[in-house]
């Protein structure tokens, strides 16, 4: 049963470590009374109800403003603090935040009054705490904007019940305990990494925010804290798998945000062997969808799993019957981890929100995802493609994912993304962006996919990256690399 957000906290043992700032551990009774005394603070100058925003750094107020704002009943904004200017000014003008909360440098280049997280700190001392809410679980607690990618970023609404039932689904399957140390390393503004606080804390395990430049200081911080969970996308799962690893205490490696390839399992299971490997699906809208069994990853290294706890996962033809075994279909998930729309956009929340399928155990509203899957025999969901990346070249329809696995099997390259760009005659051509292996014989990567594919799906465009684009939450930029190839559409594979 769904409770309000700011009682995840008080699962954990008061003397037990729940937050790590570098030298400075703060325990779960800390904890709970900094949250209040931060609910004290914002209560005092925010109306119920109201929206406020955080733009920060990954240090003690990020990490407390999830439920600091529950407690004191309003609704978290937090914006990645990678996101430029402008970007945090249409977030800021279409959530209608209240306060502002960010460092002076980050105040200093927009026209919005803030309040610097230094004076809010020094201020919290003087107040006493908030006791722990009584909201109902219904309430909407969080706006969690998207990246952009299809327009401007929208504001998906999360109640305290969705990210309840989220932090302590994840607890629960990924078999999190108290003396799990969690490595925060993804942005807390991303749904899957405000989760690594709130999953953690639900387990009464400890988190240590880690923000990093280098790969190589993410192994550093592993082993410098004894960390027994990382999360990560598949860019910085790429990353780490090219390095040596040292020796390391993890438990468990999580992955979302993009699919995993069978190479990159097989190298990130040698350098961690003694770790679960997570497979993960998810989106925003539903926060995560499914998981694979780390017991299965080996036999089954591109599987995206089963549903998680509070879960329904379908897959849904396109006259809106259920698909057959191997049968590839809509993503659609219901239940009480769907959220409650775009923020002030009914058009949009009418696109993505729609009833649940006739045949769904849970009905209610649903996500439809827009994401292409199949469910095979053993019952596992595997990742297709989204609707709107299918490739139709010369009549025929590509999974830009079937491209990318074979190009990948090569050993060739390193990272791969495959594109269909507008063509006169074809309607789209394939475009092949890669990273390559170092030493590798980019003139050979062609000829191996000719060997392994039919002609109709051979890139006509072949551009070499040192590395590839990412967003702000670290996932692959693929509408950016869109926009920039367009023009290059019409020019021979190199």
């Amino acid at each position: 049963m769904a409770r309000p957000l700011d009682h995840l906290p008080l699962r954990g043992a008061p003397h037990a470590p729940a937050l790590i700032l570098g030298d400075r551990i703060m325990d779960y009774a800390a904890l709970n009374r900094r949250i209040g005394q931060l609910a004290a603070w914002l209560a005092s100058h925010a109306a119920p109800g109201a929206r406020v925003a955080s733009w920060l750094p990954k240090a003690e107020l990020a990490c407390l403003m999830p439920l600091a704002c529950a407690r004191a009943g309003l609704v978290h904004v937090p914006v990645n603090p990678v996101l430029k200017r402008a970007q945090v000014a249409h977030i800021l003008a279409d959530s209608g935040a209240a306060l502002l909360i960010a460092n002076a440098e980050r105040l200093a280049t927009i026209d919005v009054a803030g309040v610097p997280d230094t004076a809010l700190l020094c201020a919290l001392d003087a107040c006493d705490p908030l006791p722990a809410s009584q909201a109902d679980p219904g309430t909407l607690a969080a706006l969690l904007y998207t990246s952009g990618s299809t327009g401007a970023p929208k504001g998906v609404m999360l109640s305290h019940a969705n990210l309840w039932l989220g932090a302590t689904g994840v607890a629960h399957y990924l078999r999190l305990a108290p003396d799990d140390r969690v490595l925060a390393v993804l942005p807390l503004a991303f749904d899957y990494g405000q989760n690594q606080l709130l999953s953690a804390w639900a387990a009464g395990a400890s988190v240590v925010p880690h923000d990093y430049l280098l790969a190589r200081d993410v192994l550093r911080a592993v082993a410098r804290h004894g960390i027994t969970t990382l999360a990560g996308v598949p860019p910085l799962w790429r990353q780490l798998a090219a390095l040596d690893w040292p020796p390391t205490g993890l438990r468990r490696m999580t992955n979302s945000g993009g699919a995993l390839d069978a190479a990159l399992v097989r190298r990130l299971r040698a350098l961690a062997p003694q770790a679960d490997l997570y497979a993960m699906y998810g989106l925003t809208e539903a926060f995560r969808s499914t998981f694979l069994d780390p017991a299965l990853i080996d036999a089954h290294p591109t599987a995206i799993g089963t549903a998680i706890p509070h879960a329904e996962v379908l897959v849904v033809r396109d006259d809106g019957t259920e698909a057959g075994v191997d049968e590839e279909g809509e993503l659609v998930h219901a239940g009480p981890l769907v959220a409650q729309g775009y923020w002030r956009d009914a058009e949009r929340t009418a696109e993505r929100f729609r009833p649940a399928p006739a045949f769904s155990r849970l009905g209610g509203m649903a996500v439809w995802s827009g994401d292409r899957v199949r469910r095979d025999a053993a019952g596992l969901l595997h990742f297709v493609g989204r609707r709107d990346a299918m490739i139709k070249t010369a009549g025929t329809r590509v999974s830009p994912q079937e491209i990318e696995d074979a190009a990948l099997a090569t050993g060739l390259v390193h990272e791969v993304v495959a594109l269909g760009l507008p063509h006169a005659d074809l309607g789209q051509a394939i475009a092949l962006v890669a990273v390559g292996v170092p030493g590798a014989d980019r003139a050979a990567l062609i000829p191996a996919l000719v060997r392994e594919l039919p002609a109709f799906m051979i890139p006509r465009v072949l551009d070499w990256r040192d590395a590839l684009p990412q967003t702000a939450n670290g996932k692959l930029d693929r509408a950016g690399l869109y926009r920039e190839l367009s023009a290059l559409a019409d020019k021979p594979a190199a």
